[in-house]
């Protein structure tokens, strides 16, 4: 909500300045988020007139103009098409600092020239705000404009814009008679709203419309006033400045004015050409299958009964709420107009919004939820601008529909009550003083108040509404600080959220840097990781309400949110990733309307580590990530797992993709992407994702952490090369090797894995070191080469290794 602070003090008293202003509405839960002076910086520009144009002697395109601020004749250059002699245009004087840089005096073709006229680009004004006759050229003004003013002045720049950022319930302060009513509760200063009333003909509005509500459930009301000898044209200056301030553009007087209303008093308005009424009846319905009507933007809308509308005899003329039609739109012939103030249902009208994708200032309004005993003194207003401008004259009476009137609720507050939520002890009288700087009729009954609430504050409805008002106008600073009182508990962390942040630490120590994501994702992501139409994935629970179509199902896996994140870093030059999220996934649950929610960690690599200048990067690749989910198998004191090759997940590259389990239980995947799915992406470099089981690490972890003493004797390390196939897997060979040295063996490490012209085609070498120790003796070579040997023929029995010398 943009309010202007020159419009504001029309309506209330304010001895204060905007900032401090500003100020006091935010600690009275009136948030202002920004103050915007429209005229800054626009200093030494003013009015002059033009009072001899000469041809420029060196140059066809430019004129020499003799131009009179009022206080001086200066000469200028220009080559502004449309100059005229007699003409009152704005001058940038000597000085003067535009959007385009400082004006100076120069010499343009050998000719002294001493400013620049200006127009409403060169002033950084939006050129749409002004007549289509200056939107290009300099800017014109009624020749008896005084010479000398200041622009800021002329054009109501000499202002300040407080944007608001209202909480949804407060739709009151929509309007600037809503927000000088908060204002003056704020400052405890006197309100100044203008006398509603207006001059009417002898022609009574009876018998001259009909008004038909077939839904009262979605509209409330409806009121109609008919104005006659309607004579189109611009709206007054003063009108157009303040809808500019509001961020408003103006069109012609009769549209003004609803706007205006719209701005002043929060009630939105539509007007009708009363003439192109079939049968002169408005008919309040739903919308029909298949109805189609054309829209005041001219596009043509698909109604149906969801919809509200408003029809005359044969037709829907206007969406409720939401839009006019463009077969009942003011035109320049027009000459009598139907003023439509009306209350319709929030809900409805958000649905219709929302389907048609059309938003606007009144729709907004109506969403929130308008005063519905204020709509006859909203169209009343209206009449009464449109006969100040002698736009036209006001017919007799209004038709207003009012199926349930509604009158204002009366709330029971108790002081005492007040002191005890506050904190603090609030005198009777100052609760019956606030309420009154509310607006708000307070009657006493015992030690009770009975408060009236008029239906504009339509977020009031308990006591305990009543007494935020008091706290709100009582200054939250003045109440005291306080510790809170009651028997503590001593709070203990589960096991899930203890391993669940030991995870989340040992990524933070990996290097790896925490992401959070929506919990939603897009129906394409099943596509772009080429998963099976019969894929378990694909059984996803879908939103009801989505905030987008692109954010229509829970998700049922981790990795595509983190490949998102890698393709937004990457199209931004951020080439070396690592990221991790611990989050939730979700399945359906046959039989149940809740879906199953799962714990899971999702980490991605990308890149190259970051080097030193003693140490080389290094590729983030699968067997970085892999040495990542080993360090966090360590940490979490999970010694019997297995990584097995998977072949068979269309998502990831067959043969760089493994599967993590525990205790024969599957708990998680790692494995480099598949290139198609990286071009799908537009990820350009091979990326690495693993996602595990948070639950199936809390089944595995735990046991009692075994340490050793410090050996006493001697280890033996022995080197030993094999030769063995390609797709033996290193962790095969690691478990015989394990199996066969026994107590022994106390380490084992795979150094070096070769394949090349020394190795024949299908196999490959691999080196491992075996550290050998007791810790009751010192091993003898014999011993040492038995067990070296029994390890040999194991290896070769099993896989036909052979000893690479």
């Amino acid at each position: 909500m943009r309010v202007s602070y020159k419009w504001l003090k029309d309506y209330v008293d304010i001895p204060v300045p905007p900032e401090e202003l500003a100020e006091k509405m935010t600690m009275a839960g009136v948030a202002v988020e920004n103050i915007e002076y429209p005229g800054k910086g626009l200093d030494n520009i003013v009015t002059a007139r033009i009072e001899k144009i000469s041809p420029h002697p060196n140059a066809d395109k430019l004129v020499i103009c003799s131009i009179n601020t009022g206080s001086e004749v200066l000469q200028v250059v220009t080559g502004a098409p449309n100059v005229r002699e007699g003409q009152v245009i704005l001058l940038a004087l000597v000085g003067a600092v535009l959007p385009g840089g400082r004006i100076t005096r120069a010499k343009l073709r050998g000719i002294e020239s001493y400013g620049m006229l200006c127009s409403a680009q060169e002033l950084g004004l939006d050129p749409e705000n002004f007549p289509p006759d200056q939107r290009e050229g300099i800017l014109e003004f009624p020749e008896d404009t005084h010479l000398g003013m200041d622009v800021k002045e002329l054009l109501g720049l000499d202002d300040a814009i407080l944007e608001l950022e209202l909480t949804p319930n407060r739709a009151d302060c929509l309007s600037m008679v809503g927000v000088a009513r908060e204002v003056a509760a704020v400052l405890g200063t006197a309100l100044h709203l203008p006398e509603i009333a207006v001059r009417e003909i002898a022609e009574s509005i009876n018998g001259k419309v009909s008004v038909t509500i077939e839904e009262p459930e979605l509209c409330g009301r409806y009121v109609g006033r008919l104005v006659r000898k309607v004579r189109i044209g611009p709206s007054p200056v003063w009108m157009q400045r303040r809808l500019q301030a509001a961020g408003i553009r103006p069109i012609s007087n009769i549209v003004d004015v609803t706007n205006y209303v719209l701005m002043e008093l929060g009630q939105p308005l539509h007007a009708f050409d009363y003439d192109k009424l079939q049968d002169q009846a408005i008919i309040v319905r739903r919308g029909r299958p298949g109805e189609k009507m054309y829209s005041l933007d001219d596009v043509e809308r698909e109604l149906n009964p969801e919809m509200l509308v408003i029809g005359d005899a044969g037709r829907a003329v206007a969406i409720a709420g939401v839009m006019g039609g463009l077969d009942t739109e003011i035109t320049e012939g027009t000459t009598s107009v139907l003023i439509e103030s009306a209350w319709f249902n929030p809900a409805s009208i958000h649905r219709t919004s929302k389907k048609l994708g059309l938003r606007s200032e009144s729709s907004a309004r109506f969403e929130k939820g308008i005063d519905i005993n204020g709509c006859l003194l909203a169209a009343t207003r209206a009449c009464q601008l449109i006969d100040e401008m002698g736009a036209g004259e006001t017919v007799r009476g209004a038709v207003d529909n009012f199926p349930r009137p509604q009158d204002n609720p009366v709330i029971r507050l108790r002081p005492e009550r007040v002191s005890l939520i506050m904190g603090v002890e609030v005198p009777g009288d100052m609760i019956k003083e606030i309420m009154e700087r509310l607006g708000f009729r307070a009657a006493p009954e015992g030690k009770d108040l009975l408060v009236e609430v008029p239906t504009r504050r339509g977020d009031i409805a308990l006591e305990i509404d009543l007494i935020e008002e008091v706290a709100r106008l009582f200054g939250y600073n003045n109440i005291p600080t306080t510790l809170p009182e009651g028997a503590n508990t001593e709070a203990r962390r589960t096991r899930e959220q203890v391993i669940t942040d030991q995870v989340a630490g040992v990524m933070v120590e990996c290097g790896l840097m925490e992401i959070i994501t929506l919990s939603f994702m897009n129906p394409r992501v099943f596509e772009m990781l080429s998963l099976a139409e019969n894929d378990p994935l694909r059984n996803a629970v879908t939103i009801d309400n989505p905030l987008s179509e692109e954010q229509r199902y829970l998700r049922t896996t981790m990795i595509p949110g983190m490949l998102d994140i890698m393709s937004r870093n990457t199209a931004r030059k951020n080439a070396d990733l690592a990221f991790f999220e611990i989050g939730r996934i979700f399945s359906p649950v046959d039989g149940q309307k809740l879906p199953r929610e799962t714990a899971a960690l999702a980490a991605g690599v990308m890149g190259r580590t970051r080097g030193g200048w003693n140490t080389e990067p290094v590729p983030m690749d699968f067997y970085y990530l892999k040495g990542v989910m080993e360090t966090l198998m360590e940490a979490l004191n999970i010694r019997k797992y297995s990584i097995i090759p998977e072949m068979g997940n269309p998502a990831f590259h067959p043969g760089r993709t493994a599967i993590l389990e525990t205790a024969g239980e599957r708990i998680g995947i790692i494995g480099e992407i598949h290139p198609g799915v990286l071009e799908k992406y537009r990820l350009n470099e091979r990326a690495c994702i693993m996602q595990v089981s948070i639950e199936g690490l809390i089944r595995a972890s735990g046991g009692v952490r075994r340490y050793s003493p410090l050996p006493r004797y001697p280890a033996v390390d022995r080197d030993m090369a094999i030769v063995v196939g390609r797709d033996v897997p290193a962790v095969e060979i690691n478990r015989v090797i394990r199996k066969t040295g026994g107590e022994l063996l106390q380490d084992i490490s795979l150094f070096d894995v070769y394949q090349g012209e020394q190795i024949k085609e299908g196999y490959k070498s691999m080196a491992f070191s075996l550290r050998f120790q007791a810790s009751d003796r010192t091993l003898t070579d014999e011993e040492v080469n038995g067990i070296h040997e029994k390890i040999q023929q194991a290896l070769k029995d099993r896989f036909e290794a052979e000893l690479r010398s």
